[in-house]
């Protein structure tokens, strides 16, 4: 009976830590009015985020795109190298948190570069 228990117990445990991992839960996205207020703690950190597309920005000739992510708490850019969402759309995504410079705890150029749509 004891056995039984502890392997119940072990499978559960093996389970909750294979879904944390899971990038399609509905929990663990980052405030995006957490990164602006701190933008040095998460340079370079890998975070996800989910919101609606404000807009679109698209320069062909030097292969940049980007559109404005807005959340309940804020919006930020969002570079990426694959297709670009339409305005209005629902977004959700892993990238990684950018600055070209953070002088005094404020950021210039702010963005999070997509590494993964989710």
């Amino acid at each position: 009976m004891m056995a039984k228990r502890h392997a119940l117990l072990s499978v559960a445990l093996l389970a909750v830590t294979i879904l944390a991992g899971c990038d399609y839960l509905p929990f663990g996205y980052t405030p995006i009015k957490d990164i602006v207020a701190a933008p040095a703690s998460f340079e370079g950190k890998e975070v996800k985020l989910k919101g609606k597309v404000k807009e679109i920005t698209k320069l062909p000739i030097v292969n940049l795109q980007w559109f404005v992510l807005q959340d309940d708490s804020g919006e930020i850019s969002v570079s990426t190298q694959g297709n670009l969402p339409s305005v209005n759309d629902r977004v959700k995504l892993k990238g990684v948190v950018k600055s070209a410079v953070i002088i005094g705890g404020r950021s210039l150029g702010l963005h999070v570069s997509e590494t993964k749509p989710l």
